[in-house]
């Protein structure tokens, strides 16, 4: 006897339809599964048996066969344990064989027939409702996240029995609701505020200036003068994000299994700070199976790498392509992979191996070949998709004693809202959302500037050593400037401004502090 059940399978961030056929047929006792099954795919047949048979049901000796289709794609996972279990007992007559019509029903079986949750429950809802399906059985623990996806039934499952009981008609499953106005209210998990950071006021500009435009952003300071606690505090005054953007966000969480058990979705901005230790593959996403990695992570988000000439040189390389695109592509021999990866990069480093280069009150003990050296760890290439760059001195004591608090982020998050919101207008019948991912075109369209500024930035280029692929970031940074000041035309002051924010620029002619 035949009987069809369809669940889904992932590409990515996004999901397929797989088409699960069991044929039942006499003869030797036999369990094959085909359509290109990875191990953990093959490997469900030892659980579905184990499970069908502890939950009570019997299990055929005969020859089975296990279809799923489409067969030329690769199939990998354990969400395919619950639809095969479902469809052997269809086959044998134990459910009604148009039951589970209408449902995409995924899960992983344990071998006392518990049903445990899976990756990817999000994008899966979300194909379900897209191909006109009534709904959709999850495993419990996966149901509020994919309950997100609205107009579609999510019915949660916690044993196999449970899930019969209902294709049976014996027992209904309450579907599942998620209240995304209770989401979206969440605040930070853990509350940092720049009203904590003391001092350093022009590098919370420059930070303001960075996430008002979508830029990178470097800093270079000695060890212990808050650059770690300045860049973790970045997210606190990025705008909210919006329900596309928590939906994409939270699709490459669902599908690297790293969705938090209580937040079915990703509504504060991600903040990724891996080691200098990561591999390529880590960074930028891998392995034999691609998955994403801290570049997708951190989409929609900030990626924080620490100590950035300490990366090895050929991982930060594979930073290029998702800077400038981004999106990373992974191609293997069989199929290639593309992850959103649109992120602003924030890097910090010291001005030299000992540290305190142009500290005045620590003296390095630095060659001035050591911190040419040291520097050059980071290519021409990639420095130049950094938009500014900031010294970050040691704080002095004077700034650490006050009693009153700094500015609080709320109040910089407004002043960054009102900017993307004055470029959200500009570039809303194009691709762009915001000043830093302005090609040539729309700088010319919308960088124009005034006789003075371009006396200034004539002088800049040519008297400070300022290099000519940093004209562009520098009419891009005074557009934001611009923006946060509510200012149709660039003026003298915002160019000003800007190339302040090319400190390393200045630095590679010789090596100034």
């Amino acid at each position: 006897m035949l009987a069809k059940i369809l669940s889904s399978a992932l590409i990515g961030i996004d999901a397929y339809l797989v088409e699960v056929e069991v044929d039942i047929a006499p003869g030797l006792p036999f369990f094959r599964i085909v359509g290109l099954p990875e191990a953990a795919v093959r490997e469900s047949r030892e659980r579905v048996k184990a499970a069908i048979t502890n939950a009570g049901y019997p299990f055929p000796d005969d020859r089975i066969t296990v279809n799923l289709a489409p067969g030329h794609i690769k199939k990998e996972g354990t969400g395919f344990d619950l639809p095969i279990a479902l469809g052997i007992l269809g086959a044998t007559g134990v459910i009604p064989p148009e039951s589970a019509a209408g449902y995409l029903i995924m899960g992983e079986l344990s071998l006392d027939a518990l049903i445990k949750p899976v990756r990817g429950s999000l994008p899966m809802a979300i194909a379900a409702k897209e191909a006109g399906h009534t709904g959709i059985i999850v495993p419990e623990e996966n149901s509020g996240e994919a309950a997100v996806v609205e107009g579609i039934s999510v019915l949660p499952g916690a044993r196999l029995p449970a899930v019969v009981d209902f294709l049976r008609g014996f027992s209904d499953i309450e579907p599942v609701k998620t209240d995304l106005s209770r989401l979206f209210d969440v605040v930070d998990p853990d509350g940092i505020d720049f009203a904590e950071v003391m001092g350093q006021e022009h590098v919370k500009r420059a930070i303001e200036v960075a996430a008002a435009g979508g830029h990178n952003l470097i800093m270079v300071g000695p060890p212990g003068s808050g650059k770690t606690m300045l860049a973790k505090r970045i997210p606190s005054i990025l705008p909210p994000m919006n329900f596309d953007e928590a939906i994409e966000t939270t699709k490459i969480f669902s599908v690297s299994g790293m969705l938090e058990k209580n937040r079915p979705l990703v509504t504060v901005r991600p903040f990724r700070s891996p080691h200098h230790t990561i591999s390529d593959a880590g960074l930028i996403g891998g392995g034999h199976i691609p998955r994403p990695g801290e570049v997708s992570l951190a989409h929609n988000g900030v990626l924080f790498l620490d100590e950035f000439p300490e990366f090895k040189k050929h991982v930060l390389e594979v930073l290029r392509q998702p800077l400038e695109d981004l999106k990373v592509t992974i191609s293997r021999a069989a199929t290639a992979i593309t992850y959103p990866a649109s992120f602003m990069l924030i890097a910090a480093m010291n001005p030299c191996s000992c540290g305190y280069f142009g500290d005045p009150m620590h003296e390095c003990v630095c060659s001035s070949q050591q911190v040419q050296r040291y520097r050059s760890r980071i290519s021409g290439p990639l420095m130049d998709r950094i938009d500014i760059h900031v010294d970050v001195p040691a704080v002095p004591y004077n700034d650490l004693a006050k009693s009153a608090p700094a500015e609080p982020s709320r109040e910089i998050r407004s002043r960054v809202a009102a900017a993307r919101a004055i470029q959200s207008s500009r570039f809303k019948r194009t691709k762009i959302y915001c000043n830093a991912q302005m090609g040539s075109r729309h700088i010319r369209k919308h960088c124009e500037i005034d006789a003075p500024s371009a006396s200034l930035l004539e002088k800049a280029i040519d008297k400070l050593g300022l290099s000519a692929r940093a004209y562009n970031r520098i009419l891009k940074i005074g557009r934001t400037i611009a923006d946060l000041a509510g200012s149709e035309q660039i003026e003298v002051s915002h160019i000003s401004e800007a190339i302040q924010y090319r400190s390393l620029d200045r630095s590679r002619g010789g090596l100034q502090p």
